[in-house]
């Protein structure tokens, strides 16, 4: 699936800096930068993408907007980009918006391009799409191992390179990983999924080295369970847990919350985005209530 026309879903063409383009916005902690998010027509994206909105960027979005076969529950749809856009314009912000399937490589950096042409720069890149499923190791079919990796793994992959460029070109940056505690600890009943967040480990130490010497920090995030969509939708974990007791442990927290919020995590981002965070690179962040310590 390539780009739309990111001009359809949000203001773009002056290269002028968030500040400029609305006198009434109040510097933030990222004022004047352009961050890039993945996944952002609803759940965590779409709080990261309002949040770095609020604290002075300008947002380049893209989200896929169309359910998978191998995905048991709905996902975006176009509306909820639209409704992105609608907020992250209400901060001040511009947005450019693409629907855009991550394991696109070409759509991706083409979206990328677009978005930084009308925008005029790339300072952040938050490599956040994913999707998730939960069954034994034996009923894993390859069409699910293939769509989860692709999506969470190999997007994130092509995030990334369609990002470097223009970090380079602006000067440096920050690149943010979303994986999870999954990505951390052998999770159960999530193999794919679990594959692919401590790929995402990988790749960030990598890229973390390899790029330090052109002023771009790379770090990953790691939630435990979040309020969003997608953990909304999925079913069939508390069978396997009830049918396997001695595995429940493996999914609790330290303190006594269930699960965080989407705006628990954009703290996190917004921090790793701004100068706050600026000698900080190659770190795997918790926001876990603690589940990794156990």
């Amino acid at each position: 699936m390539g780009p739309t026309d990111p001009g359809a879903l949000g203001r773009g063409g002056d290269r002028v800096s968030a500040v400029d383009a609305d006198p009434t916005r109040r510097p933030g902690r990222v004022t004047g930068r352009v961050a890039l998010i993945t996944g952002v027509a609803r759940g965590q994206g779409r709080s990261h993408a309002v949040e770095l909105a609020r604290q002075g960027a300008d947002i380049i979005g893209v989200d896929l907007c169309g359910d998978l076969d191998s995905i048991p529950y709905p996902l975006a749809r176009p509306s909820d980009l639209e409704e992105t856009v609608r907020l992250v314009e209400a901060t001040g912000a511009r947005m450019v918006a693409a629907q855009v399937d991550v394991r696109d490589a070409a759509a991706l950096t083409e979206a990328v391009e677009l978005g930084v042409d009308r925008l005029g720069r790339l300072d952040i890149a938050v490599a956040n799409a994913g999707v998730c499923t939960i069954q034994r190791w034996d009923e894993v079919t390859p069409e699910v191992w293939d769509t989860v990796i692709g999506i969470n793994l190999t997007g994130t992959w092509n995030t990334c390179t369609a990002a470097i460029p223009h970090l380079i070109a602006a000067g440096g940056g920050s690149m943010i990983l979303i994986s999870s505690v999954a990505g951390l600890k052998g999770q159960p009943f999530l193999a794919p999924y679990v594959a692919s967040k401590h790929g995402m480990v990988g790749i960030m130490r990598m890229l973390a080295n390899e790029l330090a010497s052109q002023h771009i920090r790379v770090n990953s995030i790691h939630p435990t369970g979040v309020d969003t969509p997608m953990l909304v939708g999925l079913g069939g974990l508390t069978e396997r847990i009830e049918a396997s007791p001695d595995t429940g442990s493996i999914f609790l927290n330290s303190l006594p919350i269930t699960v965080v919020t989407p705006a628990d995590v954009s703290e996190a981002v917004l921090y790793l985005s701004s100068d706050a965070s600026r000698y900080v690179t190659g770190t795997t962040m918790t926001i876990d209530a603690g589940s990794s310590a156990r």
